[in-house]
């Protein structure tokens, strides 16, 4: 597969000194944006009790056990601003992400410490499915670090008892226990009630001597009131009760490691809990990179820095999507697929720190007169036409069968409208790719690079509408919407302009409206909005993009369920005639 593979056609041109010119103020809106996604983070990462009072009782925080446990350069942290039921506290307790432990990718779930002592809040177990689902499409270990003071008992309603509610998430580790994939966990301080269950739900334990888990806590044990409500001889005695449980709590780690044996080691110290992970992650079954690697890694020919100036923050301007790609990619290498068919679609294949993967992605601009081919209008990019969606089915299916991960990038505006598209039958090729994409069960990731728009953002690797998608990057120009706000407004306010007309009524009041709801749209379009509600899982720097692409590539193929032989791939060969 040398002439295949090893090297591919180059692609991509080095900007000239007039585009670096004339797009200094487009780099500084980029910016301002992750500046304000980090600034965002930041406060996040900040709340609960400072991290000198938590070291001052002799813990590590949650950022401080990932720092010594993800190996070096490998964290590429995922839900960092959901909070989709909007908590006072600013966060749903749970930090996690992709990493690596001891040379192997892991998905990595961390409870915050800082924040009443890790305890369950509203959105958390949402949260937890969507790591669950990332180790079960990537089929890659999940690494629990436990320090979970139970429910936040206020707001209970919110999460207990619902059908995706925080017990699923234990049903979730028992699914993962069922698929071969193993949890690992690190289990810290005090979990009682659902921490306890989170402690022990996953396949090896690993303790630290101070550390408990219990089916309730010393709260619970205190017991009711036996009168059905609390006077002042009821609440001495429950003082009393709980100074005792405070002193001992249920659920020791002598308790469950010299008597129920639920957990495999104890340790001395916070950091030997961590180093017990590690070695176990050492020994846990992962192919040899080199066995996949269908060339040596290789950076891109052309600086990832150039996306600041390649990809305009404007909405309506265009822009060559081939050479974004060009600045991610080994070597700044493809092999594109039936280039010269369905314009508005870039597909073809390029490889990501020497892993062969699948890359599908909108191109912008105006395609002349005769496309597409069914209609008398001219094409525009951003939008799928006829040729397009054919093409996506073609190479999402080929991909499927030479078991090749897929990347997606969305720019788009949907799919096109009217009569004559419908005689296209694009209606129905849309379903025929969301057909496609369930049948080619490989793991698949989405960027939504600008627009995330209609149906196309469904059926564009978009999380909603497969099981494949492992997990959605956002960036500083993402937008996802139903339609563009403007668009909304006219679609939902223009009857109502024909009967005010024909009424001889002043027309600026449902103008005004129109121009709230273009407003309201968006408001709740703009990336921090779109990370926090879960939209995406994460909104990066164009400069981390790569960092991520990698990630994806490497635990994609770090033990896959099927495989394809090289020799035997059918996609390259379709390529090259």
């Amino acid at each position: 597969m040398r002439p295949y593979f090893e090297k591919m056609q180059d692609f991509g041109q080095e900007l000239k000194a007039g585009q670096i010119k004339s797009t200094e103020a487009n780099v500084g809106k980029l910016k301002e944006v992750e500046a304000q996604v980090d600034e965002a983070a930041q406060k996040v990462k900040e709340r609960g009790l400072p991290t000198e009072k938590i070291n001052a009782r002799g813990q590590m925080t949650v950022w401080q056990r990932l720092e010594y446990l993800v190996d070096e350069g490998t964290w590429c942290p995922l839900h960092s601003l959901y909070n989709p039921e909007s908590n006072v506290e600013g966060t749903n307790n749970i930090v996690d992400g992709l990493g690596k432990i001891s040379g192997k990718w892991a998905v990595i779930i961390g409870f915050d410490n800082k924040v009443f002592a890790g305890a369950w809040l509203p959105g958390q177990a949402e949260n937890v499915f969507r790591c669950t689902d990332l180790a079960t499409r990537l089929n890659i270990p999940v690494v629990w670090l436990v320090n979970c003071s139970g429910v936040k008992l206020t707001e209970q309603e919110k999460f207990y008892g619902d059908r995706r509610g925080s017990g699923t998430t234990f049903f979730r580790h028992a699914e993962l226990n069922q698929a071969g994939i193993p949890i690992l966990a690190g289990i810290y301080g005090t979990n009682p009630a659902g921490g306890g269950y989170q402690g022990i739900s996953p396949t090896v334990l690993f303790a630290h001597k101070n550390c408990n888990i219990a089916v309730g806590g010393g709260g619970i044990l205190s017991g009711m009131s036996p009168k059905g409500f609390f006077d002042l001889e009821g609440a001495e005695q429950l003082i009393a009760s709980a100074k005792q449980f405070k002193a001992e709590p249920p659920g020791s780690a002598k308790i469950h490691y010299d008597e129920t044996g639920f957990f495999r080691y104890v340790f001395e110290k916070e950091e030997e809990v961590l180093d017990g992970l590690k070695d176990y992650m050492k020994d846990m079954p992962a192919y040899n990179p080199k066995f996949f690697r269908v060339a040596e890694p290789q950076e891109p020919r052309l600086p990832a820095e150039d996306i600041y100036r390649l990809l305009p923050f404007n909405q309506k301007q265009m822009y060559n999507f081939d050479e974004i790609l060009a600045r991610l990619v080994d070597g700044s290498e493809h092999m594109e697929f039936r280039p010269g068919y369905g314009p508005e679609v870039y597909t073809g294949l390029v490889k990501v720190d020497g892993y062969l993967v699948g890359v599908i992605g909108n191109r912008q601009g105006f395609f002349g007169e005769d496309y597409p081919e069914y209609a008398d209008y001219a094409g525009i990019g951003g939008k799928l036409y006829r040729q397009g969606l054919i093409k996506m089915n073609e190479f999402v299916t080929q991909c499927g069968r030479d078991r090749v991960p897929v990347i997606w990038f969305q720019d788009t505006s949907g799919i096109d409208v009217g009569d004559i598209a419908e005689k296209a039958e694009l209606l129905g090729l849309g379903q025929s790719l969301i057909y496609s994409i369930q049948q080619t069960d490989v793991p698949m990731m989405l960027v939504v690079l600008r627009k995330g728009t209609a149906a196309a953002h469904y059926i564009m690797g978009g999380p909603t509408a497969n099981r494949h998608n492992a997990f959605t990057l956002g960036t500083a120009t993402t937008e996802i919407y139903v339609m563009h706000g403007e668009t909304a407004a006219a679609a939902s306010f223009s009857r109502r302009l024909v009967k005010e007309k024909d009424a001889g009524r002043p027309l600026e009041p449902v103008i005004d409206e129109m121009n709230k709801l273009v407003k309201e749209y968006n408001d709740y379009s703009r990336p921090v909005y779109c990370a926090e509600h879960g939209l995406v899982d994460e909104v990066a720097k164009v400069t981390d993009m790569r960092k991520y692409l990698a990630a994806f590539a490497g635990a994609a193929y770090q033990n896959p369920t099927s495989i394809c032989p090289q020799h035997q791939m059918m996609l390259p060969r379709l390529i090259k005639g």
